[in-house]
């Protein structure tokens, strides 16, 4: 996971609008912003989402 990613993540998490365990709200937003880097990610690599939010790695 890059920087840029994670970055987009924890901007995602700032908005408060979503429960940032329901992927596919998160990948709306993240669409919304043209963050299009996190839609893949999260579609590619959801254990890996999924371990950042529940642990920061």
């Amino acid at each position: 996971m890059t920087d840029k990613i994670k970055s987009q993540i924890l901007a995602i998490r700032d908005t408060g609008l979503t429960n940032m365990f329901d992927t596919d709200m998160v990948q709306r937003l993240a669409y919304d912003r043209e963050y299009y880097g996190l839609v893949v990610f999260i579609e590619e690599h959801k254990y890996k989402y999924i371990n950042f939010i529940l642990y920061g790695k």
